[in-house]
């Protein structure tokens, strides 16, 4: 059963199980009893999501060389024992339940949960 890694917000797949927010903030309007209903995410694990200052970062990268920065100090956060922690149970429960991690961006190869994609890989997940 592997992880996807989508849109939050967007229409659950069927077999897509669990979905998780790997966002720092909750999305804005929206009440918290609808939440898995909206299909933003069943549960919140904010420690997955780029510090505050690395959102921004993020959000201002208008070069590619921006967005390798970006990238490198997102990994680095990453591999701080916690998140990576985390990572790595995301990546052993891929093997066994259907769950699924997303942020709000719209194009995923300018959000970070490309290189969170790449992190559960590394990290050994089954990756859908």
């Amino acid at each position: 059963m592997p992880v996807s890694v989508v849109r939050l917000g967007t229409p659950r797949a069927a077999d897509e199980g669990l979905r998780i927010g790997t966002v720092r903030r909750p999305p804005r309007g929206v009440p918290k009893a609808e939440f898995a209903s909206g299909d933003w995410y069943d549960t919140w694990l904010p420690e997955l999501s780029p510090s505050a200052g690395l959102v921004t970062q993020a959000q201002a990268a208008a070069t590619d060389g921006e967005w390798r920065r970006f990238v490198r100090a997102y990994r680095r956060e990453m591999a701080e024992p916690g998140p990576r922690h985390l990572v790595e149970l995301l990546a052993a429960l891929s093997h066994t339940s259907a769950l699924a991690v997303g942020c709000y961006c719209v194009d995923e190869s300018r959000c970070h949960r490309s290189v969170l994609r790449e992190l559960l890989v590394e990290a050994g997940a089954s990756v859908r």
